[in-house]
């Protein structure tokens, strides 16, 4: 293909995209999903007219997702607001990451240690993909829904992202089952804490200080700097991306100290926020809409139409939904509508599994597989976002 053609093809994707966002808003149907479904219409139209499609290497896939990420987590960060009233909410989202996802995990791992006879190790591996929930897909999903439940769902979901990567870096360990693993671990986490806090105060000097007209991407490189050396350490490293989002959208109330406030001030960052969360909020989209896109169109069609694939997506499906109700109904006792439904995976879950070493790969957990789980709990989410609609007491939206 000549360099016109790729960039009217590009020009048509991101066309094509804010179309599906515009139709989310009206219908409710996930754009990620009407993304994925164009990827894999995209593919067979390529085999029916070209011969063969060109594979997409997963090295493309992973930039995308982590780039993604990361500005997908600093574009929820960058919306919410920490005061005293939002202590309940925030704990009641990390317990529900935290709790959800460990007995989905483990349930996950459960059912694929007696299906296929593998190692726990490898079957715990292979379930936190499957369980993790995806901020990239979760948060601009939610963006109409408002209130409380809108905040809930967004501080889960990236707690989730978090949670799952501190998880999977966890279980990675070769002495994973035994003692000193609890020790390292701990190390890690203390060590995040102290890079978040150093990283953060950095990056807000920079976003107060830099006066040239080219700022904004010179943070953002500075920040996927600082994320990717914080990962080739093994550390959880987008806890950085989110201590830096709600640093920066809570300034005026965490800075109160005079040196804090002559060393970073914080005018200048309520001044640059605007076109910060603009910014983000544009390249978030930018990103989002090529992986999906590249995501789908990397799914082999044939292989999904096999009924053994499909029932083990909804099987694992099914039990991930089961856990998530008993805890939402027995346990926080809070409404189900739309929090039971809204759990998708995606990004975050292909990240986590194209991480998996390849002697900790399971055959039956396969791209195919994933591509089911991320199909299936998106159009959970679509009812999700439909019943809540519906609902009086949560208005129209």
């Amino acid at each position: 293909m000549g360099p016109y053609t790729i960039l009217i093809g590009l020009s048509l994707a991101v066309l094509l995209s804010y179309i599906f966002d515009l139709a989310a808003r009206a219908t409710k149907v996930p754009s990620v999903l009407l993304l994925l479904l164009s990827g894999i219409a995209l593919s067979q139209a390529a085999a029916y007219w070209g011969g063969v499609p060109v594979a997409v290497p997963p090295v493309l896939l992973q930039l995308f997702g982590i780039v993604g990420l990361i500005l997908i987590v600093l574009e929820g960060s960058l919306d919410l607001r920490l005061t005293r009233d939002k202590a309940p909410l925030i704990r009641r989202s990390f317990l529900a990451a935290v709790l959800i996802m460990g007995v989905q995990v483990a349930a996950i791992a459960a059912l694929l240690h007696f299906y296929v006879g593998a190692r726990w190790q490898s079957c715990l591996l292979n379930a936190v993909p499957l369980a993790v929930v995806s901020s990239a897909v979760a948060i601009p999903s939610v963006a109409g829904l408002g209130g409380e439940k809108q905040e809930f769902i967004v501080y889960e979901s990236t707690f989730s992202d978090i949670v799952g990567i501190m998880m999977f870096n966890f279980i990675l360990q070769d002495d994973f089952a035994q003692g000193w693993s609890v020790i390292t671990f701990g190390r890690d986490v203390l060590a995040v804490v102290v890079v978040a806090v150093l990283s953060t105060a950095l990056l807000a000097w920079l976003l107060g200080r830099l006066r040239s007209h080219v700022k904004f991407f010179l943070l953002f490189a500075f920040l996927v700097l600082i994320y990717s050396l914080a990962k080739q350490l093994h550390l959880s490293s987008l806890v950085l991306v989110l201590a830096f989002g709600l640093a920066v959208n809570n300034a005026d109330q965490l800075l109160h100290h005079p040196l804090l406030r002559r060393f970073l001030h914080p005018e200048q960052l309520a001044r640059e926020l605007h076109q910060l969360k603009s910014i983000t909020a544009e390249s978030a989209f930018l990103i989002r809409t090529f992986f999906f896109l590249l995501f789908g169109y990397s799914i082999t069609l044939s292989h999904l139409a096999n009924v053994t694939l499909l029932l083990q997506g909804a099987l694992i499906v099914g039990v991930l939904t089961l856990v998530r109700y008993v805890y939402l109904r027995y346990v926080a006792r809070t409404d189900l509508v739309p929090e039971l439904f809204i759990a998708p995976k995606g990004l975050i879950s292909v990240l986590l599994f194209y991480s998996i070493p390849t002697r900790f790969l399971i055959g039956e957990v396969s791209e195919n597989i994933l591509f089911v789980v991320i199909l299936l709990t998106g159009l959970l989410m679509m009812v999700g976002l439909q019943l809540a609609r519906k609902t009086p007491e949560l208005g129209e939206y």
